[in-house]
């Protein structure tokens, strides 16, 4: 099962370099065997309304979410370790909760950050869960 980071989302969405690769994973992988944090949802919807890109944020949520995709929230004892995450593997906010919240449900993470690389669980690209 998968964590996929924002980046992954936003990449498919807003037709980047690897788009292809993205569409590809979505089309291989199970919906229902993959998740989202809130943090990424939000994050998506504040970087596709800031483009104007209503419509396309109101599909991607009955696409992805409706059809099967689980949101992961953390609790406040999740968000008092943060800090040592950070520090711990030097990764900014956004990329601390990602990395926990896979770490705690012990997903895959599916991303394109490198920063992740240097963690315990570190990361994969589409690409490379289906080949």
């Amino acid at each position: 099962m998968y964590l996929i980071d924002t980046n992954i989302f936003l990449e498919g969405l807003l037709e980047q370099e690897k788009a292809e690769s993205v569409r590809y994973f979505f089309q291989a992988v199970d919906v229902e065997k993959t998740f989202m944090t809130d943090l990424a949802l939000h994050s998506i919807g504040i970087i596709l309304f800031r483009l104007k890109k209503y419509e396309l944020f109101t599909s991607f949520v009955e696409d992805m979410i409706i059809n099967g995709m689980e949101i992961l929230s953390s609790t406040p004892e999740d968000l008092m370790k943060l800090d040592r995450t950070v520090q711990q593997y030097n990764l900014d906010f956004d990329d601390a909760y990602q990395y926990m919240l896979a770490e705690k449900h012990q997903l895959q993470l599916i991303s394109f950050d490198k920063d992740f690389d240097s963690t315990k669980i570190g990361r994969k690209e589409p690409s490379e869960i289906v080949q």
